[in-house]
Order: structure tokens, then C-alpha cells, then sequence
């Protein structure tokens, strides 16, 4: 059970962290002063209204699917399956790049806790062709799941991931020597014409306790053709913005939306901010994640999908919510069915 909260950054990992402009106090901290809790939460009150959350917060019946063969993936535009909440595998350019893949049907320690929904597991570690990038955004059991890993990691000839994460995926047997970390704005030619660039997000970090000891990372995938944002977790704040004139336009951007509340707000958009998020970016289109798959909060569990679309008719954002393996084709494809009305 302990192997499954990894092991902190020590040694040689440890210096180099505390080498980071990202790194003061002990801590990573975010461009924005971030309190993970709003100044009037009460996290008495959280606790008591998460036991007796409404039935809306999962859905009536299992979710609807499609079962993509998952090793016949290729083309000459990139494509994107999504597997509920941030699970999505990328093919570009032949490659086969898994993002924060959770496998296990639980985004907690605790296999009894934070249950998937019906419908939500008809991909499991089996069903993926050979890898060549695992890449991870964050340390959080949503997000990094040591089952899933365990599983993945034979089949896997590179792993990349934010500055810390490295120490979990060593402790788990991955070889220190197929690991890449990135600090925000560092970047690395990860296959020929092919980029990989850490960003800022407004989050945290920690399986535990300790908060804050590994770093938290949005990302940049450029090839000669094709620029897409890969969010990860983060509450609203300027680096959109930032990223946007730096690094924009974005054919696609992944951003969360869901499981967002007021009383932490600083660290989960709502998802009217997820769409303004995405005009910062300059992105084309916007794919919205974090949802469909786990109740992390205490909002209707379609409610996230339904206030963006909302707020992106008003704009003038163009929107793609795929079902689970649904193929998004950037470019070409971008599915706008109304599933969630179940």
C-alpha cells in the first residue's frame, strides 16, 4: 500500500529543484499568490457537504462509449482519444504520446474511494499499442496512477514529466534513464521535428500531506505542422495569456473543466473561465476535460460541459466533446454530440 504514495525528490533530483526560479520556501509555488482554499472555506463544511452530496453528482445510468482499436491509430493528422477525465492518448507523426493515464478505476489511494463511473472503464492497459512517451502533468492520483503505471511502463520507451515527478516513477522501477523532467519554459526535441515545452498552471501538487514538492506543469506539443496546448490542472490566472503570445496559435486546447467549486476556486476553473482560457491561448478549438469519469466536487456531474458550451455560443468558441474513444481529428473531426443528456 505505502508504494502507491510515491517517494519525494532526494539527492541530485532535490538539488537540482532547489535550483528552480519555481522554487521558494521548500515549496513550488505558482506565478499568482494561490491559496488552495478561498479565504472563507471551512473545510469542516467541504467534508460534510461531500457526505451528503446530491444524486447528481453521478450520472443516472453507465456512460456510452466507442472502443477505437487503439493500435491501428495513424494518419497524417494528429488524433486524440479521450478516456474520461484527463486520460487521452495522442498519435502525431507515427508517435503515441499517453497523458496522465488512470486505468485503475479509482482516483485515490484507496481502491474503495473516488469510484469510476459505470461505462467509464472499457479501456484498460491491454487494449494500448506500444508507447513512446507517458506524459505526466502533475502528481495528483487523478493524474498519476501507480496501478495504471505499473502496468504501462513495459510498453514504454520514454517517459516526460514536470520537475519532482520522476522521483514516484523511479521508486515504481521506471529506468532513470528513459525519464525527461521539465521545469515551466523548459523545452526538449522529443522525436525529430517534434517539441515538448513545460508551461505554468495555477495549481499544486502532493500525494500526501506535503504539498507543493514536485512541480505542476501545463504543456506545449509544436511539430512543423501542428501546435496543441495540453493543460493539465489549473485555476484561471494570466499565464494563459502569456502562453498564448509566446507560444500561440493552438490548433487544439485541452483544458479542465470540472470539479471546480468556489471554495477552490484559485486552483479549478469554472468553465465559463475554461472557455475565456481558451481565447487566451488562441486556440482554435477547445477540447474540455476533467469530467465524465470521476465526482471529485458537488456539481452536477454534466453541469461542467453545459455551462461551457454555454459561455462558448456567447463567444464564438468552437467546442469538440467527443465520447469516451471517440476519435477527435485535428483538422478534420471534432464530435459535438450532446451524450451527456442521458
Amino acid at each position: 500500500m505505502s508504494r502507491i504514495f510515491g517517494k519525494l525528490p532526494t539527492g541530485k533530483r532535490l538539488q537540482r529543484i532547489k535550483q528552480s526560479p519555481n522554487y521558494k520556501d521548500g515549496v513550488f509555488q505558482n506565478l499568482s499568490a494561490t491559496p488552495v482554499m478561498a479565504g472563507d472555506a471551512s473545510f469542516r463544511k467541504i467534508l460534510k457537504d461531500y457526505y451528503h452530496k446530491p444524486k447528481t453528482t453521478e450520472p443516472p445510468k453507465p456512460l456510452p462509449s466507442i472502443k477505437t482499436n487503439l493500435k491501428t491509430l495513424g494518419g497524417k493528422q494528429p488524433i486524440i482519444i479521450w478516456f474520461g477525465h484527463s486520460s487521452y492518448l495522442l498519435n502525431i507523426n507515427g508517435k503515441n504520446i499517453l497523458v496522465d493515464p488512470v486505468f485503475s478505476n479509482s482516483a485515490s489511494p484507496f481502491s474503495f474511494m473516488v469510484k469510476g463511473y459505470k461505462g467509464t472503464d472499457v479501456f484498460n492497459e491491454n487494449d494500448f499499442p506500444e508507447l513512446d512517451i507517458i506524459l505526466l502533468t502533475h502528481d495528483h492520483y487523478d493524474h498519476l496512477d501507480y496501478k495504471s503505471l505499473r502496468k504501462l511502463k513495459s510498453k514504454t520507451k520514454k517517459f516526460c514529466a514536470s520537475l519532482g515527478v520522476a522521483s514516484h516513477l523511479e521508486y515504481w522501477g521506471v529506468d532513470k534513464n528513459i525519464i525527461t523532467e521539465f521545469d515551466w519554459w523548459e523545452s526538449a526535441e522529443i522525436f525529430p521535428g517534434m517539441t515538448l515545452t513545460a508551461a505554468p498552471a495555477r495549481h499544486f501538487s502532493g500525494r500526501g500531506i506535503r504539498r507543493g514538492k514536485t512541480l505542476w506543469s501545463s504543456f506545449i506539443l509544436k511539430t512543423t505542422e501542428y501546435n496543441l496546448y495540453l493543460g493539465g490542472d489549473s485555476g484561471y490566472d494570466r499565464h494563459f495569456k502569456m502562453i498564448g503570445e509566446k507560444f500561440g496559435p493552438f490548433d487544439i486546447a485541452i483544458l479542465e473543466s470540472g470539479q471546480y467549486n468556489p471554495n477552490w476556486k484559485n486552483i479549478h476553473m469554472m468553465p465559463e473561465e475554461t472557455v475565456q482560457a481558451s481565447i487566451d491561448l488562441k486556440a482554435k478549438v477547445l477540447l474540455p476535460v476533467h469530467w465524465g469519469k470521476f465526482t471529485l466536487s458537488l456539481h452536477p456531474w454534466n453541469e461542467p460541459v453545459m455551462r461551457l458550451l454555454k459561455k462558448a455560443q456567447e463567444l464564438g468558441v468552437k467546442v469538440t466533446t467527443p465520447v469516451i474513444g471517440e476519435p477527435v481529428v485535428v483538422g478534420t473531426s471534432y464530435p459535438d454530440k450532446e451524450w451527456w443528456n442521458l
